[in-house]
């Protein structure tokens, strides 16, 4: 069994794929203030990237909505190339319809959260909830 005795090593890891910066900044900013490394990607293909260099998250907060690949492409790539294998997965979408919610389910989505249904605050704490269960 090995401890983590460096502070940056037990920060749990949050990755936000959101094509709008000001979520993107909004999120990084609630999620630092908690003790969250905060890494993020404008699009699909550079969260696609930034998993097959190596990088793995905690946690995979994930918009639907993006140019070129969205957000059902990007998860099908991860679960498909087994990147991130053991990083939860939550959408968060301002896009809400249950067939979408479904979806993401059955593509192994570990959560779905309408964006505008929820507070920054209430995103962390169901970020914090998913990655404790």
């Amino acid at each position: 069994m090995t401890t983590n005795t460096n502070t940056n090593d037990s920060k749990p890891k949050v990755f936000i794929v959101d094509d709008d910066t000001f979520l993107l900044d909004m999120y990084a900013l609630k999620f630092t203030e908690v003790g969250f490394e905060v890494r993020a990607a404008g699009s699909g293909v550079e969260a696609l990237d930034k998993l097959s260099e190596g990088f793995v998250p905690d946690i995979i907060l994930l918009d639907i909505v993006m140019p070129g690949m969205d957000g059902f492409e990007l998860l099908k790539n991860i679960k498909d190339k087994q990147l991130a294998a053991s990083a939860k997965i939550i959408i968060l979408s301002n896009i809400g319809q249950e067939a979408d919610i479904e979806r993401g389910k059955k593509l192994g989505a570990n959560g779905y959260i309408v964006k505008a249904s929820v507070t920054p605050t209430e995103v962390v704490e169901k970020v914090k909830e998913t990655l404790a269960s």
